[in-house]
């Protein structure tokens, strides 16, 4: 993973270097076409994930599992529509946590449960908090799309405040307490620092799609990979992807659809985020079985 995160960066300063040839509009629809390939990938083959954590413990029918994910998925888009500011509410929670899972993997074996849990809850939201703040009233805007809210966004600046505070509280009792974690606290430090920059260069959709797919979606694809035939290689993740391929192209179908009615560029990014919610919720609860199950081995 090592290689992966030193190519990462790479690219990621080429994202920024090319974002300066192409127009707001152009960054855009390359931003929404990253999020489509590798973004909606990464969680186009949760059901495969599902079978085999099950097959490791007690074994569901097949159709049982379809239909609780789908029912997941439902709930949460039901959600946005019934109580859009509370779905809002728990797709940034959920999302925080699941970013931040992802970057801290392996901190559970080291803290206690609830430590972890708030550590990599904090990680996550400061990520999407320093988002957030270099992208101000394009994030209001959304916001407002999808809630029908006006949020000050004095609040986004105040929440991102406490959030630093909070993760700096935990890291340093982490740096204090736990000698193994302090090269990964340090690398994570010099991470966060590359978000900054890519996040203020860039454009809302561009710095999301920057962090969405290269460092994270790319990343537990690797790690679904791993999960699913013990190691990665090449012509695993050409497996990977043909598997996938059939939920993917339901995914795309679905946000095409969404496209093509609502084809208003400020509607249709309300839609689209929360879409992308309601298959976050599931994914989400998959990784989290993912990484509690390497855990216990």
């Amino acid at each position: 993973m090592s290689k992966y995160l030193n190519i990462s960066i790479v690219v990621s300063f080429f994202g920024l270097w090319i974002d300066s040839f192409f127009s707001h509009r152009v960054q855009i629809i390359i931003g929404f076409i990253l999020i489509f390939s590798f973004g909606i990938l990464h969680g186009a083959n949760d059901l495969l994930l599902i079978e085999n954590i099950n097959s490791k413990k007690k074994a569901f029918p097949f159709l049982k599992i379809v239909g609780y994910y789908v029912l997941v998925v439902f709930v949460g888009a039901l959600l946005f529509y019934v109580i859009s500011w509370l779905a809002l509410l728990l797709f940034l929670v959920v999302s925080a946590y699941h970013f931040g899972e992802q970057q801290w993997q392996n901190l559970k074996p080291l803290v206690s449960k609830w430590f972890s849990v708030l550590f990599q809850f904090f990680y996550g939201a400061i990520i999407l908090f320093l988002l957030f703040a270099f992208h101000l009233y394009e994030v209001q805007k959304i916001v407002f799309q999808i809630i029908k809210i006006s949020i000050d966004t004095h609040y986004i600046i105040t929440a991102l405040k406490i959030i630093v505070g909070f993760l700096i509280l935990l890291g340093a009792y982490l740096y204090w307490k736990f000698e193994i974690a302090r090269k990964q606290l340090l690398a994570e430090t010099l991470y966060l620092l590359l978000f900054i920059i890519i996040f203020k260069s860039s454009s809302l959709i561009w710095g999301f799609a920057l962090y969405f797919v290269l460092w994270h979606s790319i990343p537990s694809i690797i790690d679904q990979i791993k999960f699913l035939h013990g190691k990665y290689s090449f012509p695993l993740f050409v497996t990977y992807c043909r598997s996938a391929m059939l939920y993917w192209g339901i995914s795309i179908l679905g946000i095409s659809v969404l496209y093509f009615v609502f084809n208003q560029e400020e509607l249709f990014n309300g839609l689209f985020f929360s879409f992308l919610a309601a298959i976050t919720f599931p994914h989400a609860l998959v990784i989290t079985k993912i990484f509690s199950g390497k855990e216990q081995e």
